[in-house]
């Protein structure tokens, strides 16, 4: 399983512990461990977001195996970071294509639409930050396969999974030790007000040093996957509500 490394992690490796003389030696893999300043919230729901993503795109994680494998959507990505270019097009033109002791007045009105531009744009882009994306990490692709949807189906499982893609979202409120991870479909139609939802205390993943349990996460995401898989969703009036207080005490 691949780990993830950034500047503020360490690294622990675990060595594999003395054995007898005996000539059959068992060797252990070594172990990557990674550890977060747990008082950092931000860095915390980093790591946590990248291994949800990580989880929702690995193999093996529909309850039908390989038969089944997810893959992120990048249109809205790709029109964001187009936007970006673009907006960094009209600040490069602004900041070094017009230069000079004194500018034209036809050089002044390209400057004036430069700017223009790029606040527009950057506008634009916090706007779909703001309520467009909203809490959504990722976004998957409806699934194109249909023996692996007529094998989900068979199984009793989610008859929207070929029509509609997945909408992955998180909520790691400030000052609070609850993460949620909310699978719903993304787009209209019937299915647009299904979805699963699970919150776990974040003690559950991070002990009291900061080492971070990234299998145990990936396996509770799985499981979450697979209840939305076999279309069993929960209620909007008991999952979708910002208080979860059953679900967490059963999982304090």
């Amino acid at each position: 399983m691949a780990k993830k490394k950034s500047s503020s992690t360490t690294e622990v490796v675990a060595k594999p512990a003395p054995i007898d003389d005996d000539d059959d030696v068992e060797v252990e893999e070594e172990v990557e461990l990674l550890q977060v300043d747990v008082g950092d919230i931000m860095k915390v729901k980093q790591i946590l977001d990248e291994t949800v993503a990580e989880s929702m795109i690995s193999e093996g994680l529909s309850a039908h195996g390989e038969a089944v494998q997810l893959q992120e959507a990048y249109t809205q990505g790709n029109i964001k970071l187009g936007l970006m270019a673009l907006a960094c097009v009209f600040a490069a033109i602004a900041q070094f294509g017009l230069k000079g002791a004194e500018l034209s007045s036809t050089q002044r009105i390209w400057l004036g639409v430069c700017c223009v531009c790029y606040f527009g744009i950057s506008g634009v882009l916090q706007l779909i930050m703001t309520f467009v994306d909203k809490d959504c990490i990722m976004l998957i692709q409806p699934i194109t396969d249909p023996e692996a949807v007529k094998l989900i189906v068979k199984n009793g499982g989610n008859k929207y999974m070929d029509k509609y893609g997945i909408r992955v979202r998180t909520q790691f409120p400030r000052y609070s030790e609850y993460y949620t991870i909310i699978l719903e479909f993304e787009g209209g139609g019937p299915a647009r007000t299904e979805f699963v939802k699970q919150t776990w205390s974040v003690g559950q993943f991070f002990d009291v040093d900061g080492y971070f349990d990234e299998e145990g996460l990936m396996l509770e995401v799985e499981a979450l996957y697979r209840r939305f898989e076999a279309g069993k969703f929960d209620k909007p009036d008991n999952g979708e509500g910002d208080s979860n207080k059953s679900k967490e005490k059963k999982n304090k």
